[in-house]
């Protein structure tokens, strides 16, 4: 049985894909009286589900007619995204959770497969790299961005 934040992030993926333009205004009192849950179980969804490095940009407008914005970030080109998640996302260091959210946006956006995102993850996972936290991270950072420069160049 899933659980209600997965059942929340189905919902609102769905009514996402559906929208003409990639994004979707919602009032968070709404959503909660919808899915009988409190705000706060929204504003945990949309902070821990609808992240940049997912692929998603979130805005949010508080008070009486406030609205919280959901927008899809569309790929432009395969060149424009290994810039983006090289420069941008990845950085120098990358922590596992970060990484394994880049390598499922690559998944959902079939960019890459499962088993390529697997292997992926693996790789970069601390059962593999065990070194200290600050090197982890670092090698985390420039295996990915080697992964993705190989990924996108085929």
């Amino acid at each position: 049985m899933r659980n209600i934040s997965d059942i929340i992030e189905q919902h609102l993926k769905s009514i996402l894909t559906e929208s003409p333009n990639g994004a979707i205004e919602i009032q968070r009192s709404e959503l909660a009286d919808l899915f009988q849950c409190v705000p706060s179980q929204i504003n945990y969804v949309i902070n821990t589900r609808f992240t940049v490095q997912k692929g998603y940009i979130v805005e949010s407008k508080r008070g009486g007619g406030g609205y919280i914005r959901i927008r899809k970030v569309q790929i432009v080109s395969k060149a424009r995204l290994q810039e983006l998640l090289t420069e941008e996302l990845i950085g120098e260091t990358i922590t596992q959770s970060v990484g394994n959210a880049i390598v499922e946006r690559l998944l959902e956006e079939g960019l890459v497969n499962n088993r390529e995102a697997t292997l992926m993850k693996i790789a970069t996972s601390r059962a593999v790299l065990t070194v200290d936290t600050e090197v982890r991270d670092r090698l985390r950072a420039n295996i990915l961005k080697q992964m993705i420069a190989a990924i996108l160049l085929k």
